[in-house]
Protein backbone atom coordinates (compact mmCIF):
# COMPACT_ATOMS: atom_id res chain seq x y z
CA UNK A 1 0.00 0.00 0.00
CA UNK A 2 2.94 2.42 0.21
CA UNK A 3 4.32 1.40 -2.69
CA UNK A 4 1.39 2.35 -4.51
CA UNK A 5 0.52 5.86 -2.41
CA UNK A 6 4.73 6.77 -3.02
CA UNK A 7 3.98 6.17 -6.83
CA UNK A 8 0.59 7.91 -6.88
CA UNK A 9 2.40 11.21 -4.92
CA UNK A 10 4.95 10.84 -8.11
CA UNK A 11 2.39 11.04 -10.67
CA UNK A 12 1.70 14.61 -10.85
CA UNK A 13 5.33 15.35 -10.76
CA UNK A 14 6.29 13.11 -13.79
CA UNK A 15 2.68 14.62 -15.82
CA UNK A 16 4.28 18.34 -15.13
CA UNK A 17 8.13 17.20 -16.21
CA UNK A 18 6.48 15.58 -19.65
CA UNK A 19 4.96 18.42 -20.39
CA UNK A 20 7.89 20.97 -20.22
CA UNK A 21 10.32 18.39 -21.14
CA UNK A 22 8.98 17.41 -24.76
CA UNK A 23 8.46 21.16 -26.01
CA UNK A 24 12.08 21.88 -25.02
CA UNK A 25 13.48 18.92 -27.08
CA UNK A 26 11.76 20.04 -29.66
CA UNK A 27 13.33 23.75 -29.27
CA UNK A 28 16.84 22.66 -29.02
CA UNK A 29 16.70 19.70 -31.67
CA UNK A 30 15.50 22.62 -34.03
CA UNK A 31 18.27 25.20 -32.97
CA UNK A 32 20.70 22.28 -32.61
CA UNK A 33 20.09 21.58 -36.82
CA UNK A 34 21.14 25.37 -37.56
CA UNK A 35 24.64 24.62 -35.58
CA UNK A 36 24.73 21.52 -37.24
CA UNK A 37 24.73 23.92 -40.44
CA UNK A 38 27.15 26.10 -38.94
CA UNK A 39 29.40 23.44 -37.50
CA UNK A 40 29.61 21.73 -41.55
CA UNK A 41 30.74 25.16 -42.39
CA UNK A 42 33.51 24.86 -39.80
CA UNK A 43 34.47 21.05 -40.53
CA UNK A 44 35.01 22.14 -44.42
CA UNK A 45 37.61 25.09 -43.98
CA UNK A 46 39.51 22.48 -41.15
CA UNK A 47 39.25 19.66 -44.04
CA UNK A 48 40.55 22.22 -46.64
CA UNK A 49 43.39 23.99 -44.24
CA UNK A 50 44.90 19.86 -43.61
CA UNK A 51 44.43 19.12 -47.66
CA UNK A 52 45.80 22.53 -48.92
CA UNK A 53 48.79 22.83 -46.40
CA UNK A 54 49.68 19.03 -47.32
CA UNK A 55 49.72 20.16 -51.21
CA UNK A 56 51.39 22.96 -50.54
CA UNK A 57 54.09 21.55 -48.87
CA UNK A 58 54.26 17.67 -49.92
CA UNK A 59 57.56 17.51 -50.42
CA UNK A 60 58.33 17.64 -46.79
CA UNK A 61 55.84 14.94 -45.38
CA UNK A 62 56.68 10.94 -46.16
CA UNK A 63 53.25 9.96 -44.78
CA UNK A 64 50.67 10.43 -47.21
CA UNK A 65 48.06 9.45 -44.20
CA UNK A 66 48.07 12.99 -43.52
CA UNK A 67 45.35 13.78 -45.64
CA UNK A 68 43.13 11.50 -43.67
CA UNK A 69 41.59 13.70 -40.95
CA UNK A 70 41.34 16.26 -43.61
CA UNK A 71 39.25 13.81 -46.09
CA UNK A 72 37.49 12.63 -43.35
CA UNK A 73 35.93 15.76 -41.59
CA UNK A 74 35.01 16.89 -45.50
CA UNK A 75 33.05 13.82 -45.40
CA UNK A 76 31.47 15.18 -42.27
CA UNK A 77 30.80 18.38 -43.22
CA UNK A 78 28.91 16.92 -46.40
CA UNK A 79 26.30 14.39 -44.14
CA UNK A 80 25.81 16.72 -41.55
CA UNK A 81 23.94 19.11 -44.24
CA UNK A 82 21.13 16.60 -44.35
CA UNK A 83 21.37 15.57 -40.81
CA UNK A 84 20.45 19.27 -39.84
CA UNK A 85 17.91 19.88 -41.70
CA UNK A 86 16.17 16.15 -40.86
CA UNK A 87 16.76 17.92 -36.89
CA UNK A 88 14.99 21.01 -38.40
CA UNK A 89 12.33 19.05 -39.64
CA UNK A 90 11.28 16.44 -37.07
CA UNK A 91 9.97 18.86 -34.28
CA UNK A 92 7.18 19.99 -37.23
CA UNK A 93 6.37 16.59 -38.64
CA UNK A 94 7.20 13.95 -35.56
CA UNK A 95 7.68 10.99 -38.30
CA UNK A 96 9.47 8.22 -37.25
CA UNK A 97 10.96 7.43 -40.52
CA UNK A 98 12.74 10.63 -39.80
CA UNK A 99 13.30 10.30 -36.75
CA UNK A 100 15.27 6.97 -37.37
CA UNK A 101 16.97 8.15 -40.01
CA UNK A 102 18.43 10.92 -37.68
CA UNK A 103 19.96 8.91 -35.10
CA UNK A 104 21.33 6.49 -37.65
CA UNK A 105 23.03 9.08 -39.60
CA UNK A 106 24.04 10.36 -36.30
CA UNK A 107 25.80 6.95 -35.36
CA UNK A 108 27.89 7.37 -38.73
CA UNK A 109 28.61 11.16 -38.00
CA UNK A 110 29.93 9.99 -34.58
CA UNK A 111 32.51 7.51 -35.92
CA UNK A 112 33.73 9.76 -38.91
CA UNK A 113 34.40 12.83 -36.38
CA UNK A 114 35.85 10.55 -33.94
CA UNK A 115 38.33 8.91 -36.48
CA UNK A 116 38.95 12.52 -37.87
CA UNK A 117 39.71 13.68 -33.83
CA UNK A 118 42.32 10.89 -33.14
CA UNK A 119 44.39 10.46 -36.43
CA UNK A 120 44.47 14.74 -36.08
CA UNK A 121 45.99 14.15 -32.40
CA UNK A 122 48.41 11.80 -33.44
CA UNK A 123 49.38 13.42 -35.96
CA UNK A 124 50.11 16.69 -34.04
CA UNK A 125 52.30 14.75 -31.87
CA UNK A 126 54.31 12.69 -34.51
CA UNK A 127 54.50 15.18 -36.87
CA UNK A 128 57.65 17.04 -35.89
CA UNK A 129 60.17 14.38 -35.59
CA UNK A 130 59.25 13.69 -39.04
CA UNK A 131 59.74 17.37 -40.22
CA UNK A 132 63.02 17.83 -39.04
CA UNK A 133 64.25 14.58 -40.98
CA UNK A 134 62.76 15.83 -44.13
CA UNK A 135 63.68 18.86 -43.87
CA UNK A 136 66.92 18.54 -43.22
CA UNK A 137 67.69 15.96 -46.21
CA UNK A 138 66.00 18.85 -48.72
CA UNK A 139 67.81 21.49 -47.19
CA UNK A 140 71.04 19.69 -47.46
CA UNK A 141 70.22 18.74 -51.06
CA UNK A 142 69.75 22.12 -52.41
CA UNK A 143 72.03 23.02 -54.85
CA UNK A 144 70.97 26.61 -55.90
CA UNK A 145 67.70 29.34 -56.32
CA UNK A 146 67.33 29.27 -59.92
CA UNK A 147 67.76 24.93 -59.75
CA UNK A 148 65.16 22.81 -61.25
CA UNK A 149 65.44 20.29 -58.71
CA UNK A 150 62.23 19.76 -56.96
CA UNK A 151 63.54 19.78 -53.39
CA UNK A 152 65.39 22.49 -54.37
CA UNK A 153 62.10 24.82 -55.33
CA UNK A 154 60.47 23.09 -52.72
CA UNK A 155 62.68 24.92 -50.28
CA UNK A 156 62.51 27.97 -52.15
CA UNK A 157 59.05 27.71 -52.09
CA UNK A 158 58.26 27.17 -48.28
CA UNK A 159 60.81 30.08 -47.49
CA UNK A 160 59.23 32.32 -49.89
CA UNK A 161 55.41 32.25 -48.78
CA UNK A 162 56.35 31.00 -44.73
CA UNK A 163 59.08 34.15 -44.91
CA UNK A 164 61.65 31.95 -43.00
CA UNK A 165 65.05 30.85 -43.96
CA UNK A 166 66.70 27.69 -42.85
CA UNK A 167 65.72 24.90 -40.77
CA UNK A 168 66.11 26.11 -37.41
CA UNK A 169 67.27 30.02 -38.38
CA UNK A 170 69.47 31.58 -41.20
CA UNK A 171 72.35 30.28 -40.10
CA UNK A 172 72.20 26.58 -41.29
CA UNK A 173 73.44 27.45 -44.55
CA UNK A 174 76.19 29.03 -43.14
CA UNK A 175 77.02 25.49 -41.74
CA UNK A 176 75.70 23.75 -44.78
CA UNK A 177 78.70 23.05 -46.90
CA UNK A 178 76.45 21.19 -49.77
CA UNK A 179 73.96 23.97 -50.34
CA UNK A 180 75.91 27.15 -49.42
CA UNK A 181 76.98 28.84 -52.14
CA UNK A 182 79.86 31.99 -52.86
CA UNK A 183 79.30 35.24 -53.64
CA UNK A 184 82.38 37.91 -53.96
CA UNK A 185 84.13 35.92 -51.50
CA UNK A 186 80.67 35.63 -49.15
CA UNK A 187 79.07 33.00 -48.41
CA UNK A 188 74.97 33.42 -49.37
CA UNK A 189 72.20 32.09 -48.35
CA UNK A 190 69.65 31.73 -51.49
CA UNK A 191 67.71 34.49 -52.41
CA UNK A 192 64.08 33.27 -51.19
CA UNK A 193 65.28 34.09 -47.80
CA UNK A 194 65.63 37.58 -48.57
CA UNK A 195 62.75 40.45 -47.41
CA UNK A 196 60.59 41.87 -49.65
CA UNK A 197 61.48 45.16 -48.33
CA UNK A 198 65.18 44.61 -49.75
CA UNK A 199 64.94 44.83 -53.35
CA UNK A 200 68.87 44.32 -54.30
CA UNK A 201 69.09 41.57 -51.57
CA UNK A 202 71.36 38.84 -52.73
CA UNK A 203 71.59 36.39 -49.42
CA UNK A 204 74.56 38.25 -47.99
CA UNK A 205 74.79 36.81 -44.28
CA UNK A 206 76.77 39.13 -43.33
CA UNK A 207 73.59 41.75 -43.87
CA UNK A 208 71.43 39.34 -42.17
CA UNK A 209 69.12 42.23 -41.25
CA UNK A 210 67.84 41.34 -44.81
CA UNK A 211 67.51 37.47 -44.23
CA UNK A 212 64.41 36.18 -42.50
CA UNK A 213 65.51 35.40 -38.62
CA UNK A 214 63.12 32.36 -38.41
CA UNK A 215 63.52 28.73 -39.27
CA UNK A 216 61.15 26.56 -41.35
CA UNK A 217 60.62 23.48 -39.26
CA UNK A 218 59.65 25.95 -36.38
CA UNK A 219 56.83 28.40 -39.06
CA UNK A 220 55.76 24.97 -40.81
CA UNK A 221 55.22 22.71 -37.63
CA UNK A 222 53.07 25.45 -35.96
CA UNK A 223 51.04 25.39 -38.78
CA UNK A 224 50.05 22.20 -38.68
CA UNK A 225 49.51 21.94 -34.79
CA UNK A 226 46.65 24.33 -35.53
CA UNK A 227 45.69 23.22 -38.45
CA UNK A 228 45.42 19.67 -36.56
CA UNK A 229 44.05 21.34 -33.54
CA UNK A 230 41.50 23.51 -35.39
CA UNK A 231 39.87 19.92 -36.89
CA UNK A 232 40.28 18.18 -33.72
CA UNK A 233 38.49 20.62 -31.46
CA UNK A 234 35.61 20.82 -34.46
CA UNK A 235 35.07 17.52 -34.21
CA UNK A 236 35.15 16.92 -30.53
CA UNK A 237 32.47 20.21 -30.37
CA UNK A 238 30.66 18.87 -33.22
CA UNK A 239 30.45 15.33 -31.44
CA UNK A 240 28.79 17.45 -28.44
CA UNK A 241 26.33 18.61 -30.33
CA UNK A 242 25.11 15.75 -31.89
CA UNK A 243 24.64 13.77 -28.32
CA UNK A 244 22.23 16.59 -27.48
CA UNK A 245 20.79 15.98 -30.53
CA UNK A 246 20.31 12.54 -30.38
CA UNK A 247 19.19 12.93 -26.72
CA UNK A 248 16.34 15.63 -27.52
CA UNK A 249 15.84 13.14 -30.37
CA UNK A 250 15.33 10.47 -28.22
CA UNK A 251 13.10 12.29 -25.82
CA UNK A 252 10.48 13.18 -28.98
CA UNK A 253 10.42 9.47 -29.43
CA UNK A 254 9.47 8.72 -26.56
CA UNK A 255 6.27 10.25 -27.08
CA UNK A 256 5.38 7.50 -29.92
CA UNK A 257 6.51 4.49 -28.93
CA UNK A 258 6.80 1.20 -31.17
CA UNK A 259 3.78 -0.92 -31.28
CA UNK A 260 4.60 -4.05 -28.92
CA UNK A 261 4.97 -6.77 -31.09
CA UNK A 262 2.12 -9.55 -30.69
CA UNK A 263 2.80 -13.51 -31.19
CA UNK A 264 -0.01 -14.58 -33.64
CA UNK A 265 -1.90 -16.88 -32.36
CA UNK A 266 -3.52 -19.52 -34.96
CA UNK A 267 -7.45 -18.05 -33.22
CA UNK A 268 -6.21 -15.08 -35.23
CA UNK A 269 -6.37 -17.38 -38.79
CA UNK A 270 -9.49 -19.54 -37.89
Amino acid sequence: MKGVRYRARLLPFYCTMESWVRPLARVLLALLGFMLWGAATALVFGGAFVILTYKNYKSFFEDYFLLVPGWLAIVSAFLLLPTGALAISIPARNSRYQQGTFMYLLIVLFCLEASSAVLAHVYSVSISSELDRTMGHLFQQYNGTYSHHPGSRAVDIIQRQLQCCGVHNYTDWRESAASQHISAGNICAPESCCKETYSHCTGDMRLSEQLFQEGCLRKLDSRLQFVMGYVFWCCVVVGCLEVLAAISNGTLMKQRPFQDFRILDSATFS
